[in-house]
C-alpha cells in the first residue's frame, strides 16, 4: 500500500488524543508522508515546509487516527432488513462498498475492521485500496483544505 506524501497540518481545533488525557485547546496535528508525526499544542508543533497543505479545523475537534472497529462496507442506506446487501447484484454492491470506504475516510477514519461482507467484497476492497485502484489521500480532501500552491 502506498502512503500519502508530503506534509499536512491540521490546526485551529481542540485535540482529543484518545489516551484519556484532557483535551488540548489550540492544537495541531502534523501528518508527514501519511503518518502522524505530531499531535499536541500548536506552540510545540514542528515547523511545516512552505509546500505543506493546511486544514483549518475551524474551532472544532481534532481526533487523529480514528478506527472503525465494526465496519460493513457493503451496507448502504440500510433502514430495514431487506435493505442489506442482498437487495442489489454483487457488482453494484461492490461499487457501493467503494463509496462507503471513501465516506469513512472523509469522516476521519484512518482504519477499519470489517464486520463482514457477502461475496468477500471486503477482502477485495482492501486489495483495491492496497493497490491504489481507488481514489485516496489528496483526491479526497475536504473543501476546507487549502494548498500552499
Amino acid at each position: 500500500m502506498k502512503t500519502a506524501t508530503g506534509v499536512t497540518v491540521i490546526a485551529n481545533g481542540r485535540l482529543i488524543d484518545g489516551t484519556g488525557a484532557v483535551p488540548v485547546p489550540d492544537a495541531a496535528v502534523v501528518i508527514r508522508d501519511g503518518r502522524i508525526a505530531y499531535a499536541g499544542p500548536v506552540a510545540g508543533a514542528p515547523p511545516a515546509p512552505p509546500e505543506a497543505s493546511h486544514i483549518d479545523a475551524r474551532g472544532g475537534t481534532i481526533l487523529p487516527g480514528l478506527v472503525e472497529a465494526h465496519f460493513h462496507p457493503t451496507y448502504f442506506a440500510v433502514a430495514a432488513l431487506e435493505d442489506l446487501d442482498l437487495k442489489y447484484p454483487v457488482e453494484y454492491v461492490t461499487l457501493l462498498a467503494a463509496v462507503n470506504a471513501r465516506r469513512a475516510l472523509e469522516c476521519g477514519y484512518t482504519a477499519a475492521r470489517s464486520g463482514g461482507s457477502l461475496f468477500n467484497i471486503d477482502f477485495w476492497l482492501k486489495k483495491a485500496i492496497e493497490n491504489d485502484l481507488t481514489p485516496r489521500g489528496r483526491a479526497w480532501r475536504p473543501a476546507a483544505v487549502k494548498s500552499a500552491a
